[in-house]
């Protein structure tokens, strides 16, 4: 059960691991672009190539989507990158139903782990089996797999190794379920569930920077939005996405998010600390490009 192309990851390694896929559901069609064309997702896509068994149910609770989804009397659910599961879905096969998650459970339960992680400046992250129970992402923890965060990795460039070290970890789960030598770990006895950081989903809200603050969080946050949904500013009154950025770290006395720019290298902004400069950006209107060729066409405000 998944949707996007993370999830496609987990689904070629099963296929190529020789696992037998009874079934694949993912999300029905849906119109998007400026034809609102009808869109396959990603792993259905997959799942048409290979001509594996697809169910695309509008609700998980439609009696015909239920009745063909036990016929096909599976072992085990794999959940990854899918929608919450009604209970009568995820509590219908024998050996139950298995979530991968992107985050070390119990830290980072919710929606949006890899970017609440980067956002955090977290060096280290990892991807998670657990079985599925009632509330999201406390189920018993089977296997996981840890890897470190580069200082200037993006939420892409992090999800992009996730998913194959995810992948990986999946069949390395279901193996050892067959071989019945996997020990579930409550997460419970993990840790104190005072103390556990979260991953509550991203909403606009979300993504404005806040020039006020140290250079270090700034260059975090910027990265923790990157490409999806970008960390937002405001440039001559128009809405600024960043994307990539670097840090400068300096004492100065400048007023807090005052840009600075020479028109042809550099466009930096003032934080508490020192400076962020922007190496990739989108200003409204414009589609994305480095900011030396922003800077090729771009005048100040104040200069037109």
């Amino acid at each position: 059960m998944g949707t996007p192309d993370f999830a496609v990851a987990s689904l070629d390694a099963l296929v190529s691991a020789g696992c037998q896929i009874v079934g694949v559901v993912t999300a029905p069609d849906k119109p998007a672009g400026r034809g609102m064309k009808l869109m396959q997702s990603d792993v259905k896509q997959y799942a048409v190539e290979k001509g594996l068994h697809l169910l695309q149910p509008e609700k998980l609770k439609n009696p015909e989507f239920l009745a063909e989804l036990k016929g096909l009397q599976a072992d085990v659910q794999l959940v990854v990158a899918f929608r919450m599961l009604p209970e009568l879905v995820w509590n219908m096969p024998p050996m139950g139903t298995i979530n991968l998650h992107g985050s070390l459970l119990p830290n980072y339960r919710g929606a949006a782990p890899i970017h609440w992680a980067v956002i955090n400046g977290e060096v280290q992250t990892g991807v998670t089996t657990f079985k599925l129970q009632h509330a999201i992402d406390t189920g018993d923890i089977l296997l996981q797999d840890s890897f470190t965060i580069g200082p200037d990795e993006t939420t892409g460039d992090v999800h992009d190794r996730m998913k194959l070290i995810g992948a990986s970890l999946l069949v390395k789960t279901i193996d050892g379920l067959a071989a019945n030598d996997i020990k579930e770990q409550p997460q419970a006895l993990l840790a104190d569930s005072a103390e556990l950081k979260h991953a509550p989903k991203l909403f606009t809200e979300n993504c404005q920077i806040n020039w006020n603050r140290p250079v270090q969080e700034l260059h975090d946050f910027i990265r923790g939005l990157s490409p999806f949904p970008g960390a937002i500013s405001k440039l001559d009154g128009k809405i600024l996405k960043i994307y990539r950025s670097s840090k400068e770290i300096v004492q100065h006395a400048h007023p807090i998010g005052q840009l600075f720019t020479d028109g042809k290298t550099f466009l930096k902004f003032a934080a508490i600390d020192g400076f962020i400069q922007v190496l990739d950006l989108q200003l409204e209107g414009k589609k994305r490009m480095l900011a030396a060729d922003f800077l090729r066409g771009y005048r100040p405000e104040q200069d037109q």
